[in-house]
């Protein structure tokens, strides 16, 4: 069982992955009243699971452990790349890229193998740009996770994070930020039930009015988060 814990190390609001600094636009949702409580907070979530977090993160997750499996370091570059790319805001792109080398350096160093050193060795030699879903992916498939889960931990980890940037930036109440986590589950095991379906091909699909509050939120007179 011990292959579980880092699962929920990953997830912990204290690792130091710099997700705690990142809102990936919805701070400009919270600036213009459009999330206000709790259940504007876990419908727009829920949305976001569905429309753009399964063809993201989740999506490159399950690739990136499918590329482990056969020791395709050529496959997760290019899903690295796909990830890069695919995501329109500068702040945005940025988060994704420091989050993704920051867990990098702690998880190769905690729990080192072959692929995730490899992958760090790209990033820092910036052949690679990084993204956390990949660490995850590589991470996970190091401690011998099943992939289902690590996919699921991983989205779940996303949520919580914008659960608590909710929680600080609205505010919303903690209790209330917990009953998002709860009640957004079964969007998350749907979510998995369309990873599974999914190729490359649907990895980056994204939805429009997100992108435009990533991009609106660079010019956001204050700010609590750096996108």
């Amino acid at each position: 069982m011990h292959n579980w814990y880092l699962l929920f190390q990953l997830c912990d609001s204290n690792f130091p992955s710099g997700a705690f600094s990142h809102s990936l636009g919805f701070e400009t949702f919270f600036q213009k009243n459009r999330l206000e409580d709790r259940e504007h907070v876990e419908k727009a979530i829920s949305v976001y699971i569905r429309r753009q977090l399964a063809f993201t993160d989740g999506l490159a997750c399950k690739l990136a452990y499918e590329a482990a499996e056969k020791e395709d370091l050529q496959m997760v570059e290019e899903i690295d790349s796909i990830l890069f790319a695919s995501c329109l805001a500068e702040e945005s792109r940025e988060a994704g890229r420091r989050m993704g080398e920051r867990m990098a350096k702690v998880c190769a160093e905690l729990y080192p193998s072959s692929l995730l050193s490899g992958y760090l060795e790209g990033i820092l030699d910036k052949r690679l740009c990084g993204h956390p879903a990949i660490v995850f992916a590589l991470t996970g498939f190091g401690i011998q996770a099943p992939k289902e889960v690590v996919t699921g931990v991983c989205l779940f980890s996303a949520v919580s994070s914008l659960v608590q940037n909710a929680v600080r930036g609205i505010p919303i109440g903690q209790t209330d930020g917990q009953r998002i986590l709860t009640n957004i589950q079964p969007a998350i095991d749907e979510a998995l039930g369309v990873i599974s379906t999914c190729t490359i091909d649907d990895l980056g699909i994204s939805c429009p009015g997100l992108e435009i509050a990533q991009m609106q939120h660079e010019r956001l007179h204050v700010r609590l988060f750096m996108s």
